[in-house]
């Protein structure tokens, strides 16, 4: 199988708006079919017969009217020649496939025997496959992966919002000392969701070429932020990372919050156990508190409760912090208190 970035390079090349592609859309459209392998080296000449060696720069229109031709064509490692045309394969015959019709058993026997990837398109079907390691990756068209793709950002969007509703609400009971496991999990639970769908879409973008562009910048709105939020509350709650996390449940048991306790690092604590922040997130939220400053308070004072509770001059005595800052520290922080205790259902 394939490895993710080698099956991502070739999806890049034949994705939509690249000249590859072109071409093959002119094939699909014009219903002759073709089978076209994607380098020229000793492996690929040795199943080659026959044909015509042209060796001509590629271009879509070229592709087109060679794919009328009985047999494949060849192209350069770098795509950017015809290298050969009219050529009939003879790999292996004892070579397994799970392929039925002659073009694609030849295409995928010839990738499996060469290792060099190699692309066909149905002339009954009109659909574009990439053969690559002994396995099939049929191409879908760009609507079909533009329509998961916006049902995918429509789904991170409203994760984008529980994340905002969840952190708000573990905000006000941190400040009040009364977090819990559940609390937290929730939270961790939506950030991984998200997460997993970023994935899904970033996979998708180098499928759509330049399809995928408005996208990406949707991509980049919705996901601004929610990593470094992750990692904040994972050194809020645990003193040292856990061995997998929350990525290695699957679907189905990330929905446990139990078992997504246990994973995020909580062990077999009970889900309503009292737990304490060490208050990152909070304090990293505070105007003009620097990463550096809340490193240095949290380890003079230990846990966020300690230093809403200290006074401008102890917040003075940490070091790095004058007692001009220590004052705007202090402002902010019982602005931050204020305003969430005033958060609508925390009244």
């Amino acid at each position: 199988m394939a490895t993710p970035e080698n099956l991502q390079h070739y999806q890049a090349l034949i994705a939509p708006g690249t000249p590859l592609r072109d071409g093959l859309e002119r094939i699909v459209h014009g219903r002759t079919g073709a089978l076209i392998v994607l380098g020229n080296d000793d492996e690929v000449r040795q199943v080659s017969s026959g044909g015509f060696h042209i060796d001509v720069e590629y271009s879509a229109s070229a592709l087109r009217e060679l794919s009328k031709l009985d047999g494949g064509i060849i192209l350069s490692e770098g795509l950017d020649r015809i290298v050969r045309a009219g050529v009939h394969f003879v790999p292996r015959g004892d070579l397994p496939t799970p392929e039925t019709g002659t073009r694609h058993r030849s295409a995928d026997r010839v990738s499996r025997q060469t290792g060099v990837p190699v692309v066909t398109v149905s002339a009954s079907m009109s659909t574009i496959t990439l053969f690559l390691d002994g396995v099939r990756y049929p191409v879908e068209p760009a609507q079909l992966v533009l329509a998961r793709t916006n049902q995918a950002l429509t789904a991170m969007f409203s994760h984008r919002v529980q994340i905002a509703a969840l952190a708000r609400t573990l905000n006000v009971l941190e400040i009040q000392d009364q977090a819990s496991v559940v609390d937290v999990v929730r939270l961790a639970q939506q950030v991984e969701y998200s997460r997993r769908l970023e994935i899904e879409v970033l996979d998708a973008l180098v499928v759509l070429g330049v399809e995928g562009r408005l996208l990406g910048t949707q991509l980049a709105e919705v996901s601004q932020g929610r990593d470094e939020m992750a990692e904040l509350l994972r050194r809020d709650y645990l003193d040292k990372r856990p061995t997998q996390g929350l990525e290695a449940l699957s679907d189905q048991e990330l929905l446990d919050l139990v078992r997504a306790a246990e994973a995020f690092g909580f062990g077999s604590q009970h889900l309503d156990t009292k737990v304490q922040a060490h208050g990152y997130r909070q304090l990293q939220g505070v105007p003009r508190v620097t990463e550096a400053q809340a490193e240095a308070l949290l380890g003079h004072f230990g846990h966020l409760q300690e230093v809403l509770a200290a006074t401008s001059a102890q917040l003075a005595e940490v070091e790095g912090i004058s007692v001009q800052q220590a004052r705007s520290i202090r402002d902010g922080l019982m602005r931050m208190t204020e305003s969430a205790l005033l958060e609508p259902g925390f009244s």
